[in-house]
């Protein structure tokens, strides 16, 4: 590989790489220092000491302060299954996504890319998983060939972002501490796969393992050991204890900042530090700062109660932007700050007409642009601004944020103005008579009559289409809300029953080039605007229907232009053409975004930050914020400032 074979983004990634591995050759220099929590064990012998536990080259954080090693971070959740958000938050990634959504390497040393097919991953030397035991190539080997390929533990075979176009890599061991993934067409999706909130796991704690998989493992013990489990095989078992994400096994190791210490089921979880972790700060401390996280399961809709009440150090989960006035109102009193972080989709919610609908007429008319650009037009966003989040929010189409790179206002502001008069010219246009009653009749001669259907899951929804019925009255449109439990409403999408569905907004309002832009074409099931042609594209035309509208279809071969591309250039090419059509097309009709998170922290708590974003890809909420930094200052001068945390106002911020 040289230089001059390289696009500007492989330039940028090798800088990134070798920057990592010189700013981790400096920090060897500062004097390791040993956590105070693990003082004892190491004077037992119980663990080695620090300059035992750590990489030879550890990572060492950029923080706003050097904090103080020690305290018990308090956060309250849902349910037993949340266990899977200290992965979230800890966010431990072999490269994770930087606050201005740069990639670099993380738990990987450094990582080269060629042409955007072939990845090189450099590990840590002496990293070790947090029992102890080696963080080697085998890790990677084992969990490529014993299990993503295995037929018994993964039927499915390899993840679909390491599958460009349906060819699987081809997988080396180079050394200990160096894999390389080799394609011979560009993965685009693999390295932001790497980074997400529910990041694809590459690599397994083989030596725990192996005692599990019936390659490694005498017959007769591990026969004892499904039966002891009461599983049907050595697969389910090992499917079982595998549990990166779940994070619900205390016995697997791991890499994250907090390893579990309890067995589920409770209502109480004791995530304890990890010993050898990877990170430090620039002094010498080992990360996390933060001895212990206990994770308290309470009601959700308690858990607001909860909050305001001082029984969490930091929460945003379970809060929603009509919690602020009162938790507002507990911040001196409880000693915590409520700071409001913008969210990350392209539209707080959004209607989608269901472009794949199995009734005819309703099919042939949401297909019609001029009736899909009406319904957006009469739709009076400033309105529910004001009237539901306090005129804090960003009003316009679903699409993307103003953070990301790639925003253009003209995509948000797109039908986006509140013109009933000329939504009524449109629909006049297509033929859709007025009866006696002032509303418009379908071409059949049925009363246009639109059931908006949701899962039911918040009154936000509701009260966003109570005033959407007010304005499409106006265009002679009734509009009726019908809730109904999750599995139903998404069956009833998928099967194309449901005329129209509102939701969430794209996921992913914050996106860079190199992010793919998978949501804004025919790629999944899951899009309730076109299910059936996104099942097409997902089954490879097992199932689903092919997509028969032009722009639809245009959509779908750019993001395959997406795919195949190798430069910065093209990647921000296709992303524009992109979002040109999807605002031009309108298949989605937004409403407003950026709406405030609530975000709860507790007074003592340092290096978070006040303004930040909060969104699940990218950002793993906190994670992206690295939470191993942060820090409780328990000095006198903090606790006098902790009782004097905010002002009394309430007023919302603008």
């Amino acid at each position: 590989m040289t230089d001059a074979r390289l696009t500007r983004r492989e330039v940028m990634w090798l800088g990134l790489a070798l920057s990592t591995a010189l700013v981790a050759q400096e920090a060897t220099a500062a004097e390791l220092q040993e956590t105070p929590a693990l003082k004892d064990d190491v004077a037992s012998g119980k663990l080695p000491k620090i300059g035992m536990r750590v990489p030879e080259d550890p990572a060492v954080a950029e923080l706003a302060t050097i904090g103080t090693p020690g305290g018990e971070l308090r956060m309250l959740m849902g349910g037993p299954k949340d266990t899977r958000m200290m992965v979230v938050y800890g966010y431990a990634r072999l490269v994770g996504y930087t606050p201005s959504l740069a990639l670099v390497a993380d738990i990987l040393k450094a990582i080269e890319v060629e042409h955007n097919s072939v990845f090189t991953l450099h590990l840590r030397k002496g990293h070790k998983w947090s029992d102890g035991e080696p963080f080697t190539s085998e890790d990677f080997r084992y969990w490529f060939e014993d299990v993503a390929q295995n037929k018994y533990l993964s039927p499915s075979g390899l993840p679909i972002s390491m599958l460009p176009q349906g060819e699987g890599p081809r997988f080396e061991v180079l050394s200990e501490t160096i894999v390389r993934y080799s394609w011979t067409r560009p993965n685009p999706l693999f390295l932001p796969d790497l980074a997400g909130p529910s990041p694809l796991f590459i690599y397994r704690p083989s030596h725990y393992l192996k005692q599990f998989h019936q390659k490694y493992a005498e017959k007769d013990v591990l026969d004892t050991l499904v039966k002891q489990a009461n599983q049907r095989n050595w697969a389910a078992l090992h499917n079982k204890l595998d549990t990166m994400y779940r994070n619900d096994n205390p016995d697997l190791p791991s890499l994250e900042p907090w390893i579990l210490k309890t067995k589920p089921p409770s209502d109480r979880f004791v995530f304890e530090r990890n010993p050898y972790y990877y990170r430090i700060d620039k002094q010498g401390n080992q990360l996390p700062y933060i001895d212990r996280v206990i994770l308290s399961i309470a009601d959700s809709k308690i858990i607001p109660a909860k909050t305001g009440a001082g029984e969490s150090d930091l929460q945003a989960r379970y809060l929603r932007f009509d919690n602020y006035t009162f938790l507002k109102a507990s911040e001196e009193r409880n000693h915590y700050k409520v700071w409001l972080w913008r969210t990350g989709p392209g539209s707080q919610l959004a209607l989608y007409p269901n472009l794949n609908a199995n009734d005819e007429v309703w099919r042939s008319l949401v297909r019609d642009l001029r009736f899909r650009r009406a319904l957006s037009l009469a739709v009076d966003r400033h309105e529910i601004n004001q009237v539901i989040y306090f005129g804090l929010a960003i009003e316009g189409q679903n699409t993307l944020l103003p953070q990301s790179p790639l925003f253009e206002p003209r995509f948000r502001k797109a039908w986006a103005s509140f013109d009933p008069h000329e939504a009524n010219r449109l629909l006049d246009l297509i033929g859709l008579a007025k009866a006696s009653d002032g509303f418009r009749q379908l071409p059949d001669g049925r009363p246009l009559e639109i059931i908006v259907e949701n899962s039911g899951e918040s009154t936000e929804q509701s009260d966003v289409l109570e005033l959407i019925r007010d304005s499409w009255r106006r265009i002679g449109i009734k509009l009726f809300a019908k809730p109904s439990q999750l599995t139903l409403f998404r069956r009833r999408v998928f099967s194309g029953e449901t005329l129209m569905s509102i939701d969430k907004g794209i996921e992913n309002g914050l996106a860079t080039a190199a992010m793919p832009p998978w949501e804004f074409a025919p790629t999944t099931q899951q899009q309730l605007e076109w299910p059936k042609w996104g099942q097409y594209y997902e089954t490879k035309g097992a199932a689903g229907e092919p997509p028969s509208l032009p722009s639809a279809i245009q959509l779908k071969d750019l993001y395959g232009e997406w795919l195949a591309a190798v430069s910065d250039e093209e990647h921000t090419r296709v992303w524009h053409d992109m979002l040109q059509i999807w605002a031009e097309e309108v298949f989605s009709i937004g409403t407003v975004a950026g709406v405030l998170q609530p975000i709860v922290v507790s007074a003592k708590l340092r290096n978070i930050p006040e303004e930040g974003i909060y969104n699940w890809d990218p950002g793993a909420y906190f994670g992206i914020y690295k939470p191993d930094g942060f820090w409780f200052d328990l000095s006198e001068a903090s606790a006098k400032s902790a009782s004097a945390a905010s002002p009394p106002s309430h007023a919302m911020p603008r």
